[in-house]
């Protein structure tokens, strides 16, 4: 295998970054659930960190160390680990904002809104809602651990010069598309929802814009909600982690069909992934005052 320093110190400051910033996050949320009123978005945003710190432990650190040239350092069993809960960790990202999303656009609608019987009142509802995706997403994933191996125990040198320790046994055609089928429809459904929560919040923004306005002709001080404030909180949120999706997926697709030889162009698309888990805790630490309170009272 061939070092590359450059990729690796890239991949640690990435990790690290992102790890250390959504380790405060997910503190300061955990700490604001239990001392505070107990809200939903609490406990789902402390999620999303606790998503984002097994996604980037699970693919920053290996390419890390891959590009350190550190040895082979996987088994099968660790090479299962970590492809694993890598796939899972990447729908627990998808699932959760988009369950970020809807929550936050029932928390905003009028409150003899239908919308609002759909409303997570108790910490138990928030809990189970979590776990379902926890299991939708592990049963979407559990074809992995039957076709990972480890490259040493089949005696495949070219994945070791290109860094890949863990190889992909070929598994039947019709294993791989129920699986993909299942994947791209868990995705299609949620951003689907994250669209439609995300549409609504800008049309209530908009209305609480016009109302500012006529309160402001009227010569009367008005002060903005803070659901309001979260609602525009949660909406930069989504765009984040769509333009990071899709530039993944765009970019991907782009790298397969037109690039042959491993340039370094190549690691844009790993950059990317780590791209939303390492940039919204930093996003909600700049929004969201109540993290800063935390911080210093902690």
């Amino acid at each position: 295998m061939v070092l590359d320093p450059v990729k690796g110190t890239v991949f640690l400051c990435l990790t690290g970054l992102g790890t250390v910033g959504n380790s405060l996050v997910f503190v300061s949320y955990m700490h604001m659930f239990q001392s505070t009123e107990q809200k939903p978005i609490h406990l789902i945003l402390a999620h999303l960190t606790l998503t984002n710190i097994i996604m980037l432990l699970s693919k920053g650190m290996p390419k890390t160390i891959e590009a350190f040239n550190f040895g082979n350092y996987l088994n099968d069993t660790s090479c299962k680990a970590v492809v694993y809960l890598a796939r899972v960790s990447r729908g627990l990202s998808i699932c959760t904002s988009s369950l970020l999303t809807v929550v936050q656009a029932i928390t905003m609608s009028p409150r003899h809104s239908m919308w609002q019987r759909l409303n997570l009142k108790t910490p138990q509802h928030t809990l189970f809602s979590l776990l379902c995706l926890w299991i939708l997403n592990s049963l979407i994933s559990m074809n992995l651990p039957y076709y990972i191996k480890n490259v040493s125990s089949l005696n495949i040198t070219q994945f070791k010069k290109n860094g890949n320790y863990c190889y992909f046994l070929p598994e039947s055609w019709i294993t791989r598309w129920i699986f993909l089928t299942l994947m791209v429809l868990r995705d299609a459904v949620f951003q689907g929802a994250m669209g439609g929560a995300s549409g609504y919040m800008v049309f209530l923004l908009h209305k609480h814009h016009q109302h500012v306005l006529y309160l402001q002709n009227s010569k009367l001080l008005y002060r903005t909600p803070p659901e309001l404030r979260a609602a525009q909180s949660v909406l930069l949120l989504m765009l984040c982690f769509l333009f990071f999706y899709w530039a993944d997926c765009f970019i991907s697709l782009f790298f397969t069909f037109s690039i042959e030889n491993h340039s370094t162009v190549l690691y844009v698309p790993e950059f990317l992934t780590l791209g939303y888990a390492v940039l919204s805790p930093f996003m909600l630490i700049h929004r969201d005052e109540h993290v800063i309170k935390c911080f210093h009272t902690q």
